[in-house]
């Protein structure tokens, strides 16, 4: 009778018969990190005969924790505390350990990259200029290399239109978007797809001053007047008339492209870039809201009140109406609609252009909202890529969205969906569900707003009503996406200064006493515009916009 082998003998002339047909033996080696040395744990694809319809992360599951750096100083959730992140490292091995700013996300981002020493995973918006200064910092790794290397599951899971997209000069594609629509996606989901970009207004006062048009500038305020005089108060604090986001070094996104995109002022005209900051209807409602301040309606606290200083006044409900993202307020509004069904935030027809025609709000564009990129400095390249394209998968989008089968979900009346006390959580209380749960995109750096709606739930009030006033006013403006200028260069210097010098005259130009006073202001900015190069940077978007229409023609049947 023959011996047994030793256990790990065994197990090694067993991998070496199988490995063509194996993805679940591991052995280590094979992968060399930048300074040349064998990196533990990582092995190549080839090593391991993966091919694209190969999920590369049941290759290795053995424990380990990335670090993860979030560059929003907001979000709030740890990995580990609740049943999705928990599942998910329970079946992929990977732990997580996000790191978030305490106060000022570029001062940490540039702190970061000054060091060169980045964590293994990073998520920030597309528009950041760090993301260009970490690429040409050779501070990140290519995508498509660490693919080829240990995981061509990534050219299955990825859109070939979203790589297309991000793929730089030198031919590699460093990040990969979450919310993003390209035109693929518009052809099979466009009726579906909706814009987070609304006018809000409370819905008990908006209906006490018999829901006045507010469309026009007169329109407008006066109804911010009379909700002043009708309501002058909240529970003890005064009632702020008009919420919009904060200001920062670079301007205000609510008096930017939200009001840009409600007033319909063209991004274009006759293949030209249009500057839609001399637009005269939107130079006519920056007017107006300086009228607004000059009437004793705009509240001192929306020129200093951060993100979190908002929600906490959202949740008190003491905004009568606001340009906001209608996603930006979910757990508030689940807050308000608790206390009070009537006192939630309806969306309704916002500031409009002379014509008083139809916004064009920004549909998910297929730059999408963030990029998550993956540090040179990553401490097993395999198991990050293979996470990555877990994550970005079919399954992973599942297992996030909806989390562990039997304890958060089921297929219920042949639909895969939340059980009915998870979901009820999620409707009522946002938060403790995010703490609870961690489902429902509580961890959304790579969702796919197009995948995940298969499982949702019909929207509810009090979201629904805000959600079905976005459609068919929601359209894609992907070619005009990644067009300024960014990094050292003498155009994204110029443009730099351009956003600076905006973020300064904006406050002056709402605090001007007078028309008069604007004018002067506005003029001298468009005169400092010029000297800081603007027609060079308009130049440079053109060209950069020419660009993007010829990378989406080509997904554009």
């Amino acid at each position: 009778m023959m011996a047994k082998p030793k256990t790990k003998n065994f197990v090694m002339l067993l991998c070496a018969l199988l490995l063509v047909l194996s993805t679940a033996c591991s052995s280590g080696g094979g992968s060399k990190n930048q300074n040349g040395a064998q990196q533990q744990g990582e092995q190549s694809a080839e090593e391991v005969k993966l091919t694209e319809n190969d999920p590369g992360w049941k290759v290795d599951t053995s424990p380990i924790t990335f670090d993860w750096y979030i560059n929003f100083s907001w979000f709030p959730n740890k990995w580990g505390v609740d049943i999705t992140s928990q599942y998910v490292t329970e079946k992929t091995g990977v732990n997580v350990n996000f790191i978030v700013p305490a106060g000022n996300e570029a001062e940490k981002m540039n702190t970061m990259i000054a060091s060169g020493n980045l964590p293994d995973f990073i998520t920030l918006g597309w528009y950041e200029d760090a993301v260009k200064q970490m690429i040409e910092g050779d501070l990140v790794l290519p995508l498509n290399e660490l693919a080829d290397q240990y995981d061509p599951y990534f050219y299955k899971v990825t859109d070939p239109a979203k790589v297309s997209w991000y793929t730089q000069e030198d031919g590699n594609v460093y990040g990969y978007p979450n919310s993003s629509s390209s035109p693929e996606d518009y052809k099979k989901f466009g009726d579906n797809l909706t814009s987070t970009q609304t006018f809000l207004v409370r819905k008990d006062m908006y209906e006490a001053l018999g829901k006045p048009d507010m469309r026009t500038p007169e329109g407008f305020l006066k109804a911010l007047e009379d909700a002043k005089k009708m309501f002058p108060d909240i529970n003890g604090q005064p009632l702020i008339p008009l919420g919009m986001y904060d200001f920062h070094e670079k301007g205000n996104a609510s008096f930017e492209h939200y009001i840009q995109n409600f007033l319909a002022v063209p991004h274009e005209k006759d293949g030209k870039l249009n500057d839609r900051f001399t637009d005269p209807d939107y130079v006519n409602w920056l007017k107006t809201i300086r009228k607004a301040n000059e009437m004793g309606l705009l509240a001192k606290d929306v020129f200093i009140d951060k993100r979190p200083q908002m929600e906490e006044k959202i949740a008190q409900g003491r905004y009568f109406a606001m340009l906001y993202a209608r996603s930006d307020l979910a757990a508030q509004q689940n807050a308000l609609y608790a206390a009070d069904p009537n006192s939630v935030y309806i969306a309704i027809d916002g500031p409009a252009n002379s014509n008083l025609d139809q916004p064009t709000l920004a549909g998910p564009s297929i730059s999408g909202w963030t990029v998550t990129m993956i540090s040179k400095n990553v401490k097993d390249k395999a198991r990050a890529i293979r996470f990555l394209d877990y994550l970005i998968s079919e399954e992973g989008q599942r297992d996030t969205f909806l989390g562990k089968q039997g304890v958060t979900w089921d297929t219920i009346d042949g639909k895969d969906q939340f059980l009915p006390e998870v979901a009820d959580l999620r409707n009522n209380d946002r938060s403790s569900f995010d703490k609870k749960y961690g489902a429902s995109h509580t961890f959304w750096m790579l969702m796919d707003t197009n995948m995940t709606p298969a499982w949702e739930p019909p929207a509810v009030e009090p979201f629904k009503q805000m959600e079905d006033w976005t459609r068919g006013k929601t359209v894609s403006l992907s070619q005009y996406d990644q067009i300024d200028p960014v990094g050292n260069s003498e155009e994204g210097i110029m443009h730099t200064k351009i956003m600076q010098e905006w973020g300064k005259v904006l406050p002056k130009l709402l605090l001007a006493e007078s028309d008069e006073e604007f004018d002067k202001i506005w003029e001298a900015y468009l005169k400092k515009r010029d000297e800081l190069g603007f027609a060079k940077v308009q130049e440079y978007k053109q060209k950069k916009f020419e660009e993007n229409v010829k990378k989406l023609a080509e997904f554009i049947e």
